[in-house]
């Protein structure tokens, strides 16, 4: 599921830096996390079981593999297909005129990305790149729009996938305009860890630099280490070989008022 995200300017107040504020104890670990959605920790889109398909020939489809940190494609290219991520992770960002570059998206997956091409788009507005070994399925737009006339229920399927999409972007926008960045680093920690996915959550996640951390929730590098440094003490979080081991009980934070 796509986990999106956008720098955004706000005068809500912050709580300052060098005074502590009260937060629950690691003892009270056992917070109960209800079934049901909350508006501050939404439920993310179901992944795209496109294998029986894919396993069909299909003209203007292929795969390749990525090891991490390579290029997909870059703002500015041509928008000619739609991509599917079949194993694996991938960033998506935006450079704007001064220079300046910003992570709008970090998708899981079975998520699809630049179908921007189907609506017409005919540059890329964003650039994609791998965050780890990843299996990337390339769909040529014709062919895409071939699948979507041809599949019923794979078109019904996308078109629920871009609005749930659309919806988790509008959860991302009020999280950025009224969350501290304290709750924000922990929402995007437990979406990043699958919680409030229909899937079982997967607490590790595999390394990934405080910079980029800081570039998704809007905030500097040395706050990342200072609240992932306080988790980390409440035992809301922990390190081992593998990248960082998320807690459930991480979700205090987000709750937290």
């Amino acid at each position: 599921m796509a986990t999106c995200f956008a720098t955004v300017t706000t005068t809500a107040t912050r709580f300052p830096q060098n005074r502590p504020f009260p937060l629950p104890n690691a003892a009270r670990r056992g917070l109960k996390i209800l079934a049901t959605p909350t508006s501050a920790l939404p439920v993310q889109e179901r992944p795209f079981e496109l294998q029986s398909l894919l396993n069909k020939f299909m003209p203007g489809k292929s795969r390749r593999e990525y090891l991490a940190n390579e290029t997909v494609f870059s703002q500015g290219d041509s928008a000619n297909a739609v991509f599917y991520i079949q194993s694996g992770k991938v960033k998506l960002t935006v450079v704007s005129t001064s220079g300046k570059e910003a992570v709008i998206a970090h998708l899981p997956a079975g998520s699809f990305f630049g179908e921007g091409s189907l609506a017409g788009e005919q540059q890329r507005t964003s650039s994609a790149s791998t965050l780890q070994s990843t299996t990337i399925i390339r769909i040529e737009r014709a062919a895409m729009q071939v699948l979507l006339d041809s599949e019923p229920e794979f078109a019904r399927d996308f078109r629920g996938h871009l609005i749930s999409r659309n919806i988790r972007m509008q959860a991302d926008l009020v999280d950025h305009l009224f969350n501290s960045s304290e709750k924000r680093l922990a929402r995007l920690l437990m979406l990043m860890a699958n919680f409030g996915q229909e899937s079982k959550p997967i607490p590790v996640i595999a390394k990934i630099s405080q910079e980029t951390l800081a570039d998704m929730i809007g905030t500097t590098r040395s706050r990342v280490s200072f609240f992932l440094n306080r988790f980390r003490s409440l035992g809301y979080i922990d390190y081992n070989c593998d990248g960082m081991l998320i807690n459930s009980s991480l979700v205090n934070i987000v709750l937290h008022d």
